[in-house]
């Protein structure tokens, strides 16, 4: 991999370390806010993109500066997420036109139980991608290379471990969300067969992590259209052909995955140049890294975990309207994961670009980076809420052909693609706030008001008026909440003097 240099301006000067006219002061001059956007944009987006061509640096090494064309901002970021929703929409839209109703249910029914194991594991890669950024920009490449194997390790570990729990719990799990007698023998089957493609899942996971920490969103982006294709060609092969229904859904899901865990650990093993060498006797968990991993990992994880604990929640709600509600919400949320995607990679990016340039001390790089990742994220976000709302309909028959299902589901796309505007502070924010290794806070504003909350409006609104709609508000009444809180928590701006003295310690110990 060819590696580039680029920052956003300067490093500030000494006189202000912390760089406290940041968000704030963008805020109150918008002027010179909007000017200094434009004059970093180049340098910016592609930092913040996943998609960045040749894994291009995240810091600014001395003044080495590249020029970058308009191209190379436009077609990784939008591809990279095209194709990770077709990886994660092919069952569903295969299984709705060629089986049925019933099984697309049961396919839809299963996502909050599999995003709650998954989630958890996500929350730990990203404690590791965090840890790795911040010894790669502070040029530690011994601490890269112990923070890489230690990663490997947890990550085929915990694999392990979700296979174990998804097998036995799968249909206790099903049972408990109140799904229908006619879709849960498919539904705990579908939930069988993906775990057992865990570990590959952890490892893909964990390596993309790995890469993006250092700067090569390239490569993953690669790996996901290869697997995409993988999934979408045996999803054809297994369902319309075989005719293995849900079954053949759930081993096209795992071969994929299995493909991607392949070309990863194939790209971090045999890579040059890279600040790792991976050797089999190295393999092991590192007391120290694990510790790290975890001081940012777990949180997450956590705030992952309460996500996905709500949304069983939601499920469980669902599943008291019927099998067409339970499709509809399915199909839902196959087409909603383009905006998570979106958002999702901004968030991961931001994480990335404010833990390698925290670890230079580029203090004021971070914030800089933040108001244009707002920016980006608040257009897309517009854009994607238009795009939903005007072809709603059109999008649902892309997967279903069931009146019933597509009315109900253009009902939810109505009410909640206008209020996605709300999320976006909220993963911006949190991704810096944790790519800076602050990561208490922005756990317990999530835990609290927004998956706590949503919980309250589920136990206490939903029995007074059992709506579909009534279940839906819950999201932008929290994220509004949510992102009110994490706006006035970044913008007093104590977080990076405890964070900076935090690191400098850490560094001198």
């Amino acid at each position: 991999m060819q590696q580039g240099a680029f920052g956003i301006g300067q490093a500030q000067p000494a006189a202000d370390p912390l760089g406290r006219q940041g968000f704030g002061d963008g805020l109150q001059q918008p002027r010179q806010a909007v000017a200094r956007l434009c004059r970093d944009a180049d340098a910016a987006l592609i930092g913040l993109i996943l998609g960045i061509r040749g894994g291009i640096a995240l810091v600014q090494h001395g003044n080495d500066r590249r020029a970058l064309h308009p191209q190379l901002l436009q077609q990784p970021f939008r591809h990279g997420t095209l194709f990770q929703q077709l990886y994660n929409t092919a069952d569903t839209l295969i299984v709705g036109n060629f089986v049925g109703t019933n099984a697309l249910a049961a396919v839809g029914a299963t996502g909050p139980f599999v995003n709650l194991l998954v989630g958890l594991f996500v929350g730990l890669c990203s404690g590791a991608g965090v840890v790795i950024a911040q010894s790669w920009g502070a040029h530690d490449p011994d601490a890269v290379d112990r923070q890489v194997h230690t990663a490997l390790v947890l990550s085929a570990a915990v694999g392990a471990l979700l296979t174990v729990l998804g097998l036995v719990t799968a249909a206790p799990m099903m049972r408990l969300l109140g799904t229908p007698d006619e879709i849960l023998p498919d539904a705990a089957l579908y939930l069988r067969i993906y775990f057992l493609g865990m570990i590959p899942q952890m490892l893909y996971n964990m390596g993309t992590n790995i890469l993006r920490a250092i700067g090569d969103s390239k490569r993953p982006l690669y790996f996901l259209i290869a697997a995409s294709l993988v999934n979408i060609v045996l999803d054809v092969v297994f369902i319309a052909v075989f005719g293995w229904g849900v079954m053949g859904a759930a081993l096209a899901t795992v071969l994929s995955q299995v493909a991607s865990a392949v070309l990863t650990l194939r790209c971090i093993v045999g890579s040059q140049g890279m600040p790792w060498h991976i050797r089999a006797e190295k393999l092991r968990l590192h007391g120290d890294v694990f510790a790290a991993i975890c001081t940012i990992g777990v949180p997450a994880a956590a705030q992952s975990a309460m996500y996905n604990i709500s949304n069983m929640f939601i499920q469980s709600s669902m599943n008291s309207f019927g099998t067409s509600t339970i499709a509809a919400w399915g199909v839902y949320g196959k087409i909603d994961f383009v905006f998570w995607m979106t958002i999702n990679s901004l968030g991961i990016a931001i994480t990335t670009f404010a833990g390698q340039n925290f670890g230079a001390r580029q203090y004021d790089r971070v914030r800089r980076g933040v108001r244009v990742c707002l920016a980006m994220a608040a257009c897309t976000t517009l854009v994607i809420s238009f795009t939903f709302y005007n072809l709603a309909e059109v999008l649902f028959r892309l997967f279903s052909q069931d009146d019933a299902v597509v009315a109900v589901g253009v009902g939810m796309m109505h009410v909640l693609t206008p209020v996605y505007i709300t999320y976006v502070c909220i993963e911006v924010l949190a991704g810096a706030l944790r790519g800076c290794g602050d990561v208490r806070v922005p756990t317990l504003i999530t835990v609290f008001f927004v998956c706590g909350l949503r919980m309250l409006w589920l136990f206490i609104a939903v029995p007074i008026r059992h709506e579909v709609a009534t279940v839906e508000m819950s999201y932008p009444i929290t994220w509004s909440l949510a992102s009110a809180l994490f706006i006035l928590y970044y913008v007093k701006g104590g977080w990076m003097q405890r964070c900076a003295e935090k690191w400098e310690k850490k560094q001198a110990g």
